[in-house]
């Protein structure tokens, strides 16, 4: 097994860079978080512990769209609208939202929201923030989920006019993406200013997050913790802890050996294969949650042999899911017939997978000039996706594809699958709006390919043309039908090889009350407390 080192440049933009550079508190020389553990996590002063798997990559929610980025930040910051626990979108900054014409839409603003700088919000800051995330010369990784937008004008202090370049139903779950939160009105600014100033406008906001979230930003040591205290001044139902820390974990058997001594509250991820082992020990259980997620093997659609569309479908004929979810992931997870999970609006239930065939593999590959195999490799970042990669390099073994697996830290991976320099890959997309549009667009859309999500730099015109379209379309009915066509060609161009769809495995400490895991795998934390 191979390991990728030394990568920690660019996601985008310097994003990767812009999360290290510094602790972000500015003068915090700690080292541990000051959690003032009694033995239970929480300990005596109200307080929450949730190990990660990996350090944030920003805190800027224009600037990063990885999970563990989006974990901290939905703690921090609100959105204009917002999904609740019955996953429906409601009110959040904007105490109405309303479509007033075809193209056109009314966010009321709730007057008296703070910043945690004490700023106030108002429709010059929404503007702003809107503007910024679709700002071609900031570069946001996440401006593809906005950029059927044309314009944003303020109508008086707490009104604004959203205009879209055609007809959108999905812009609220849009706006009720981590994307869409609202930073203060000053980081924006000082943003712009480093901008001109040749530095990267995102090291402004992650070394001092402000947003109007129930926690704000307390201090940072790069690799270890970030931690954020309540915010009291919340302008909704407020925390039930005093303080949250986010600490970075990366080995498995590591975090839950803090849930069993109690220095965590909380740990995610919880490999399938520890359910067990946690689930039979006191005062600790797996929390399961529906996922919106969809695990997949990764190819270089621009790359040889991957460029040849028999080579693809052979990969995908020559895997068996069943045999990977019983034996890597002890049957927990739902094998995938295609990109979208069931939970999503938008999934097809005609999708009709590449089946199991090694015969039929081995042809293909002969088809293709390929009669003898070939060598090639499978990136992997975690335990998770190193064991998933071995058993797909075992299957791909018996049709004489010699595969040799590369490690990387998430950073790395994040840059050599953004940028194209690798041959597979194991991937994972969570559908976050519960909307067919983000499932598809940011994958499969040519114009999204590296970063914004399009990793295996698939182009298709069709595919291109039928997503293009029904995003335009504000026929449900006419929308279904567009998504389950492109679904079907995604599938059948084997662009990526659909492996399941993840259950949420977290595990918490018996002591643990009101948490709540969204399909996207963010976990809501307002609620939770610790006895």
């Amino acid at each position: 097994m191979k390991y990728i080192k030394g990568f920690f440049v660019l996601f985008i933009a310097a994003i990767v860079l812009s999360a290290c550079a510094g602790d972000g508190s500015g003068n915090n020389n700690s080292t541990e978080p000051n959690t003032s553990d009694n033995g239970n996590g929480g300990g005596e002063d109200n307080t929450l512990t949730v190990d990660l798997a990996s350090d944030p990559v920003s805190l800027d929610p224009h600037a990063a769209n990885d999970g563990n980025s989006l974990y901290v930040m939905n703690a921090m910051y609100d959105t204009l609208v917002q999904m609740n626990t019955d996953l429906e979108i409601e009110p959040g900054l904007a105490e109405s939202f309303e479509q007033i014409e075809d193209t056109v839409w009314e966010a009321k603003l709730r007057e008296g929201v703070k910043f945690h700088d004490g700023s106030e919000l108002n429709a010059e800051v929404v503007k702003a923030n809107l503007d910024r995330v679709r700002d071609p010369d900031i570069a946001s990784p996440l401006s593809f989920l906005f950029d059927m937008i044309e314009s944003v004008e303020v109508e008086d202090e707490y009104t604004v006019h959203i205009t879209t370049k055609y007809p959108f139903s999905a812009l609220p779950s849009h706006l009720a993406h981590p994307g869409g939160h609202m930073i203060s009105m000053d980081l924006i600014e000082k943003s712009y200013d480093a901008l001109d100033e040749g530095n990267d406008p995102f090291t402004v906001v992650n070394e001092n997050p402000i947003g109007t979230g129930y926690f704000k930003y307390k201090d940072r040591v790069n690799g270890e913790y970030v931690a954020l205290e309540k915010n009291e001044d919340y302008w909704g139902e407020e925390a039930q802890v005093d303080t949250v820390t986010f600490k970075t974990v990366p080995e498995d058997s590591a975090r839950i050996a803090e849930l069993k001594t109690g220095a965590a509250d909380i740990i995610y991820p919880v490999n399938a294969n520890d359910v067990e082992q946690i689930n039979n020990t006191e005062g600790m259980h797996v929390k399961e949650s529906d996922s919106a997620s969809m695990s997949y093997l990764g190819m270089n659609n621009e790359k040889e042999p991957f460029n040849n569309v028999k080579v693809r479908q052979a990969i995908a004929m020559a895997i068996n899911k069943d045999q990977l979810i019983e034996g890597v992931l002890e049957g927990v997870p739902l094998p995938a017939k295609g990109p979208l999970a069931p939970t999503v609006n938008g999934y097809s239930e005609d999708t009709e997978p590449i089946e199991f065939d090694q015969d039929q593999a081995k042809k293909l590959l002969e088809e293709a000039g390929y009669a003898d195999g070939f060598k090639t490799s499978i990136l992997a970042y975690d335990r998770t996706t190193s064991d998933i990669a071995e058993n797909i390099q075992a299957q791909l073994s018996k049709i004489g594809i010699e595969a040799e697996i590369e490690m990387a830290e998430v950073g790395a991976y994040l840059e050599v699958t953004g940028n194209g320099s690798f041959d597979m890959f194991v991937g994972s997309w969570g559908t976050v709006t519960l909307d067919a549009d983000y499932g598809l667009y940011p994958m499969f859309h040519s114009e999204n390919a590296g970063d914004s999500g399009n990793r295996s730099f698939f182009k298709n015109d069709e595919v291109d043309s039928l997503l293009e379209q029904a995003r335009k379309s504000t026929d449900e009915a006419e929308r279904q039908k567009l998504y389950a066509e492109a679904q079907q060609i995604i599938v059948d161009e084997a662009t990526i090889v659909p492996l399941y769809h993840s259950v949420l495995l977290a595990g918490l400490q018996d002591s643990v009350d009101g948490f709540f895991q969204f399909p996207s795998s963010f976990p809501f934390l307002r609620d939770v407390t610790v006895e």
